[in-house]
């Protein structure tokens, strides 16, 4: 299917900052479960932009912008169309830059707690890799109720597993940490979700969680819905947790209060040209 994606991001400062620097991971690659027709990312604001194009240590693709000030008002904006296929959630063909023993290592976001070990444990438990992971992506989604008013970009994955609540973010870091716990190396995917037949206006993208399986390889776990990624799928970004798949993420020198608003439509280009 042909899924495609607009995303709109607007920075307002006030009063004006006098620099601002903004990393973004809003472009997706090619591989075996998606191919991008076409991809343009710009920006604006009330100064001049030098957008500048990377890759970071993960592999994605980055865009840089800078702005020198006085910044009042900065836009970032995404638009295209990706084609993709139904995989049954396996990553295949993927930049990979490290081994996947690399994603063994913890981090803040992601250390677990005793309890949250103790509940890997148990819904973890088994022989067949495989399946010990879909349980525990299907345990993790009876247990954690999806709220987005208790957490926020700095909860860890201890801290969502006490509330029992939050977002897919806090869904993938809680299974990235239970999965590591169990041995199984696990990183984070920020991407977007374009369910067949709706045209849906959102305020964030989607994220899920990959573990790898000997012999088979890198494997999606979507907790929050309790499936593998299918062809609704758009991978973007991967990272040992959030922060390093972080769609847009930056600093800025001086200025006050900074207001975010942000504007994302999903949608499939077949549904979008009959409307």
């Amino acid at each position: 299917m042909r899924i495609r994606v607009e995303h709109r991001t607007v920075y307002r400062y006030q009063p004006a900052a006098k620099s601002v620097l903004q990393v973004l991971r809003l472009t997706p690659r090619s591989h075996e479960g998606q191919n991008v027709v076409r991809w343009r990312v710009f920006a604006e604001a009330d100064g001049e932009v030098q957008l500048r194009r990377g890759e970071d240590a993960f592999g994605n693709i980055t865009q840089t912008a800078f702005v020198q000030g006085p910044v009042s008002e900065l836009t970032l904006s995404v638009e295209g169309e990706v084609n993709t296929w139904d995989t049954q959630g396996v990553a295949r063909g993927t930049l990979e830059r490290f081994p996947p023993m690399a994603f063994l290592r913890g981090s803040p976001l992601t250390d677990p707690s005793p309890e949250l070990e103790a509940f890997a444990d148990g819904a973890g438990a088994g022989s067949d890799d495989v399946a010990r992971l879909h349980r525990l992506m299907l345990a993790i989604n009876a247990e954690i109720v999806f709220d987005p008013e208790p957490t926020h970009a700095a909860t860890t994955a201890a801290e969502a597993f006490v509330l029992k609540r939050g977002v897919c973010q806090d869904f993938s870091h809680i299974f990235i940490a239970a999965a590591r716990h169990l041995g199984f190396p696990a990183r984070y995917v920020s991407g977007h979700l374009g369910r067949e037949g709706e045209q849906v206006q959102q305020n964030a993208g989607h994220a899920w969680a990959e573990a790898y399986v000997a012999d088979l390889g890198w494997v999606g776990f979507d907790c929050a819905n309790g499936l593998s990624p299918t062809a609704e799928y758009v991978r973007v970004a991967v990272g040992l947790d959030y922060l390093g798949a972080a769609p847009v993420r930056g600093s800025r020198s001086g200025g006050g209060a900074e207001i975010m608003d942000v504007t994302l439509r999903v949608s499939h280009a077949a549904l979008q040209s009959q409307a």
